[in-house]
């Protein structure tokens, strides 16, 4: 059996940044070259339905941007008795911002960024923006979106595996964060290869675990999990979390890198089947890269949100919108913890 309690002697958080942060500097790209977007904000300062309405933008993708430039300086996000809601502030242009993004200033770094307006990636978020309908996947046009792709055997293997690699220190982490005595069962929703049902699990020997994962994932997670030696202590079932009923016989469940592929829409059945299956006491576990409560960071973070934006229906959620939503579908008893390379963890229970 694969040793899975062992963790890395060094910090890999600057690795990951490279790969998660990938796509930020498209999206500041796009913003100054395709909408001059600091330029208006400048003269204009305005809340997100404003700013929407007034460049032909979409929600999810401009929360995603405004959250990238705030959390860089660019931008300052403040209430206004004005705004639409209470948390829809009004965003300013910053010092930085006027001084090197706005067009009519001597520092203007706008034909700077001009250079890479041609990017593949840059092209796709001014599409992304408009419409909110996801890129293919790394900007592949000959790739499916990623959910569709993910229906392949070849692509749900290759993107699995990349999944799978980077649980091996994500898993460690969040399993050490995690309090389960007391409980017997857990249920890896969407769990992918498994990697981090069966490292929770080692971590906590009293623990067996069900991966529920829709084909051709579920067979590639029983090869994987029989590969490491966890096949006694961790199942598959397969079934789409979207349509299926969960399994009602599991008092832990975990959503893993899972919930910032969707958008509030989709994240709410979801919470609310979690709710149903789960039974009075069970223990919610969500897993992901959050933002801080008042969505000015932190950087990295909002950085990867513009990568998920790019080519899932999601982005990385706040602390407080994640607490609203598991409010909403009936949990209490919040918990936050970070893990490791900028993610962390959010439990909630059921009454």
């Amino acid at each position: 059996m694969l040793d899975l309690t062992l963790t890395p002697a060094t910090d890999p958080t600057s690795v990951y940044r490279y790969r998660d942060g990938l796509y930020a500097a498209d999206l500041l790209t796009a913003a100054i070259t395709e909408f001059d977007l600091f330029t208006w904000l400048a003269a204009h300062p305005s809340d997100l339905p404003t700013i929407c309405q007034h460049f032909g933008l979409t929600a999810r993708p401009t929360d995603v941007m405004l959250t990238l430039f705030v959390a860089n300086n660019f931008l300052r996000p403040i209430a206004s008795a004005t705004s639409h809601s209470a948390t829809c502030p009004v965003f300013h242009a910053t010092d930085v911002a006027r001084e090197y993004l706005v067009s009519t200033s001597p520092f203007f770094l706008g034909p700077y960024y001009a250079s890479t307006k041609e990017r593949p990636v840059v092209k796709d978020f001014v599409t992304i923006l408009r419409t909110d309908k996801p890129a293919n996947w790394a900007s592949y046009k000959d790739e499916k979106t990623w959910t569709e792709a993910m229906l392949t055997d070849a692509f749900a293997t290759t993107f699995t595996a990349a999944m799978d690699c980077r649980g091996f220190t994500l898993g460690p982490a969040l399993a050490k964060k995690i309090s389960t005595a007391g409980r017997t069962r857990l249920l890896d929703i969407a769990g992918g290869s498994g990697i981090y049902a069966c490292t929770i699990t080692a971590h906590h020997p009293h623990l067996t675990a069900t991966v529920f994962e829709r084909p051709p994932v579920d067979g590639i997670a029983r090869r994987m999990i029989e590969k490491r030696g966890y096949s006694a202590r961790v199942s598959v079932i397969a079934g789409d979390m979207f349509t299926d009923p969960l399994p009602s016989d599991h008092d832990v469940h975990l959503f893993s890198n899972v919930l910032h592929d969707w958008d509030v829409a989709k994240v709410r059945p979801l919470l609310a089947a979690s709710y149903a299956a789960l039974p009075p006491g069970g223990l919610l576990v969500i897993h992901d890269a959050h933002l801080n409560a008042d969505k000015t960071g932190p950087l990295p973070v909002a950085a990867y949100s513009a990568l998920l934006m790019s080519v899932t229906e999601g982005k990385c959620y706040a602390t407080s919108e994640m607490e609203t939503l598991l409010t909403a579908a009936g949990f209490h008893d919040f918990t936050f913890a970070e893990t490791a390379a900028d993610r962390s963890v959010l439990t909630a229970q059921k009454p």
